[in-house]
């Protein structure tokens, strides 16, 4: 399986675009554009065939539990309230992991020239992002309004808590250049852009972020001399960064006689905003449902007032796909973070660049999860393209020992095909449901009077009885309450 330097470039740009581009801003289109981009990565399968080693099922128990989690999906699927969705969910996973599996073949195939790629990527995504917020500020405060509101300065997500899952994966990334020996002029530009990332992530208020990158530093501070190179840096860039925030949205407002709403200070809580109701559904869920769950998406079934999915992906996964599933899928998780862990104790003296952007990959992922535990990382659409773009690659440089088996035609050949109904599938339910989504969201703004609860799509609940969005009885459950943040 080798795509052309012209596929890698299309999917690029179709990661690039629906975050620096006004035409493709919001949830509905970054889904879109996910189903669009899984779809290219299943194409070398299919004209091109494969011939390596299982890289992402390196043992036989790996493989044994990769099959149970889609076994046991299937099942749930079926048994589930409403099969189409559930099956929609499940068609998502699968070109997620076949994503992943994309970016680590395309890492070995490429090797270290890839990876100056990838991070050139990731610089040149956060520049425009850095960009167009250092254009907006600089906008409002010339505008001479007597109020600056931080939250309008944030595009590209439908919410800026959607950004600043984004700038999880991302902050870890961008310490790179500092850890390697470029020159001091090259230096500076990156702690520069790193500053000003970890101002925007602090201006957004998402505290799930500033949580991650603290787990994450935390955890790389154990992982030996570059890992502590790699906390050093960060929280050095992210006192820079509260410096800047504090400068320009706090000593200059107020020289300037100017309100700054949404100030990040307001966010340092303890409130849980409104999780510990939807906590409790999927405790209930997960109670009474304890084997196979309710289905995969299911939990938007049941409508709430607060959200479609429960900001929390232990609970999420077992509350609609069951506590099995839930321990298999804990299970590779942990395999994989020890495996990697290991590997960066055992080389952490390494000045290798290879070595070094593992720390910073690894660090991603840890913060990544952490903030799985209280947001919706696991559920956006661009959120999901990252976590397999980071997994991908950490599985593509990793050192396996032994070198995992050759992948059997027959497994190859069952593969293509769950690929090709998983992309089929999807397109089916994004042509079906592109006509109506601005009627859908309509009918549940009249019937509800709330907002969106993103899901699969913007508006994400799927209770549909007798035709409508939700029963009728339900409509008293939707008083307004604060979403979570």
């Amino acid at each position: 399986m080798t795509p052309s330097k012209y596929h890698h470039t299309l999917i690029s740009i179709l990661v690039f675009l629906p975050i620096t581009c006004a035409l493709f801003y919001g949830h509905d289109l970054q889904r879109y554009d996910q189903i669009l981009i899984g779809a290219l990565a299943v194409i070398p399968w299919c004209v091109c065939g494969v011939e390596h080693r299982s890289i992402l099922l390196p043992s036989r128990n790996v493989k044994i539990a990769s099959c149970l989690i889609l076994l046991l999906g299937i099942v749930s699927s079926v048994r589930s309230e409403l099969s189409g969705w559930a099956f929609c969910e499940l068609s998502l996973l699968i070109i997620c992991w076949n994503f992943a599996f994309y970016t680590a073949r395309s890492r070995r195939i490429r090797g270290k020239r890839s990876d100056d790629f990838f991070i050139g990527f990731v610089l040149a995504l956060c520049m425009v992002k850095v960009l167009q917020f250092v254009v907006s500020g600089i906008a409002a405060f010339a505008s001479h309004a007597s109020i600056i509101d931080t939250d309008l300065l944030l595009e590209g997500f439908s919410n800026k808590r959607f950004y600043g899952q984004f700038q999880t994966f991302t902050l870890p990334l961008l310490a790179l250049p500092l850890l390697r020996s470029y020159s001091n002029w090259i230096r500076l530009g990156a702690l520069s852009l790193l500053s000003l990332w970890w101002m925007i992530a602090i201006s957004g208020g998402t505290r799930g972020t500033w949580l991650g990158l603290v787990v994450a530093t935390l955890v790389l501070l154990i992982c030996g001399a570059s890992g502590r190179r790699w906390g050093g840096w960060q929280i050095g860039a992210a006192v820079l960064g509260g410096l800047l925030f504090l400068s320009f949205f706090s000593a200059l407002p107020s020289f300037l006689g100017m309100e700054t709403l949404n100030f990040a200070g307001d966010r340092l809580s303890t409130s849980l905003s409104a999780r510990e109701i939807i906590w409790h559904q999927a405790w209930e869920m997960i109670k009474e449902r304890p084997l196979l769950g309710f289905g995969p998406m299911h939990f938007a079934d049941i409508p709430n007032p607060v959200a479609a999915h429960p900001h929390q992906a232990i609970l999420q996964w077992a509350c609609e796909w069951g506590i099995p599933s839930t321990l298999l899928v804990m299970w590779l998780v942990s395999k994989g973070l020890w495996a990697t862990f290991r590997l960066i104790r055992a080389n952490h003296r390494s000045t290798e660049p290879v070595d070094l952007l593992r720390v910073c990959l690894f660090a991603s992922l840890i913060g990544a999860l952490t903030q799985s535990m209280v947001d919706g990382v696991i559920v956006m659409p661009y959120s999901q393209l990252w976590l397999a773009i980071v997994v991908g690659w950490l599985i593509g440089i990793h050192e396996f020992s032994p070198e995992p088996p050759a992948v059997q035609p027959i497994a190859q050949k069952g593969w293509v095909a769950i690929l090709t109904l998983a992309v089929l599938y999807l397109g089916y339910v994004a042509f079906r449901d592109a006509p109506n989504l601005d009627q859908r969201e309509q009918v549940y703004i009249q019937e509800h009077g709330g907002r969106f609860q993103p899901r699969f799509w913007m508006q994400g609940v799927i209770a549909q009885p007798g035709g409508r969005l939700l029963e009728q009885t339900n409509t008293d459950n939707f008083a307004p309450l604060p979403t979570p943040k």
